[in-house]
């Protein structure tokens, strides 16, 4: 049994490719996290990036935490000198060799009616939503208050 488990992980059959790298058919998943919050709030962010190594396009819609009520993505941006944010109604398109990259300052997962803080060094799990691909298992890592959040800076990870 435990050489068939690990024959499945190093063939990327199932489940993470590295600590912080997740599959799901031609997709990749990686360095899912979160940073720390407040006691007393409400609402948390979620980065990642996504790589599609297919050959037809897929989209994030959707997902779930363990440490959330509710889980959208977001977009934000700048209009007037204004900061807006607004949920990403369709998901996000991933052409065929692409990366798309949920991080601080554009498209981010928003984490709503937080259960508990969210601590750092601490993890929790999640569940990605795809058009196509379906869902994916992740676990967020959670990281300190300030940053660029490690879907743009791969804090940790040497690139």
């Amino acid at each position: 049994m435990h050489i068939a488990t690990a024959t499945a992980f190093s063939l990327g059959i199932v489940g993470p490719t590295t600590a912080h790298e997740f599959k799901a058919g031609s997709l990749t998943i990686d360095h899912p996290s979160s940073r720390a919050t407040p006691p007393t709030a409400k609402v948390g962010v979620g980065y990642l990036s996504v790589t599609n190594d297919g050959s037809r396009a897929d989209r994030p819609i959707g997902g779930s935490a363990t440490i959330a009520g509710r889980f959208e993505i977001h977009e934000s941006s700048v209009e007037n000198g204004v900061a807006r944010m607004r949920p990403v109604e369709d998901g996000i398109l991933i052409e065929p060799g692409a990366t798309v990259a949920l991080a601080s300052g554009g498209t981010h997962i928003m984490l709503l009616d937080l259960k508990e803080p969210i601590v750092r060094d601490n993890s929790f799990e999640g569940t990605l939503l795809f058009e196509h691909a379906g869902t994916v298992p992740v676990r967020f890592s959670v990281e300190g208050f300030g940053g660029a959040g490690a879907a743009a800076t791969h804090e940790g990870h040497g690139q």
